[in-house]
């Protein structure tokens, strides 16, 4: 079974119950693959990144084979506002967000397994990526707040803030920082990094727990509290507001 995300933003939990852990979201038109079910509750895999969690089935309109297939081999296009309203059937409204999915998108109109929408707001399709504006692209999340598991300007976490900057551009990357730092090149030192470079950071045990994008004169863009702007060196991220180093630096890839 396939469905596509027909609401703004839906959690994908770990466990089938609503108080279970949010670990990722689906935003509208992103599209998966039902791999399980248990009650009201769908295990799904995400068709962007091949992640898995499981989704009350109310809120995923279902997909025949033909019609998933159709859409994954169509390029990309992705909502560019922060907030914006798709129309479907004349009268109806659903409110969608930043780098949400209107595949086929073609003169204001798409379609998803025969229902239609109308869209006036500004829309990229993707022939070939363009990593041309990635930071532009992070920026609009500046002074989001930090969700666990989140992947909107309203709510967002460090890695997803990462990949939906990365999906801005018509590029798609993993989900998680620890999935994401084993791509790429490695970068030795903070002064080779370039700008948009992924920097990641480790707990006490080791672990890769944190991602941001490196930015001139050796300052971070990361979703912590909020999405902000700090210090970074060899050392880790220095935030001035608290007078204290935040993260532990463990390495940095360049993806592009």
């Amino acid at each position: 079974m396939f469905a596509y995300c027909a609401l703004s933003v839906i959690p994908v939990r770990k466990d089938p119950n609503d108080r279970s852990e949010m670990v990722t979201q689906l935003l509208f038109g992103e599209r998966v693959e039902v791999i399980d079910k248990q009650d009201n509750w769908r295990k799904v895999k995400l068709a962007f990144d091949g992640y898995t969690g499981w989704v009350d089935k109310k809120q995923l309109v279902e997909l025949e084979l033909s019609e998933y297939s159709r859409l994954e081999a169509m390029p990309p296009s992705l909502s560019m506002d922060i907030v914006q309203l798709v129309v479907l059937n004349s009268h109806q409204v659903v409110p969608v967000v930043l780098g949400s999915s209107l595949t086929g998108f073609n003169q204001k109109k798409f379609n998803f397994g025969g229902t239609e929408f109308l869209y006036e707001g500004n829309v990229s399709t993707f022939i070939k990526p363009d990593a041309s504006l990635l930071l532009e692209h992070a920026y609009m999340y500046l002074n989001s707040p930090y969700l666990w598991g989140g992947r909107s300007p309203f709510g967002i976490d460090c890695s997803g803030f990462t990949q939906m900057a990365y999906k801005l551009c018509g590029i798609s990357i993993k989900r998680d920082a620890n999935q994401q730092a084993e791509n790429g090149t490695l970068i030795n030192l903070v002064e080779e990094a370039n700008p948009g470079d992924l920097a990641f950071f480790d707990n006490a045990e080791g672990k890769i727990t944190h991602v941001g994008f490196v930015l001139p004169n050796k300052m971070i863009l990361h979703a912590s509290g909020r999405v902000r702007i700090d210090k970074l060196d060899h050392q880790g991220i220095f935030n001035q507001e608290v007078n204290t180093y935040t993260h532990n630096l463990r390495l940095i890839r360049r993806i592009l």
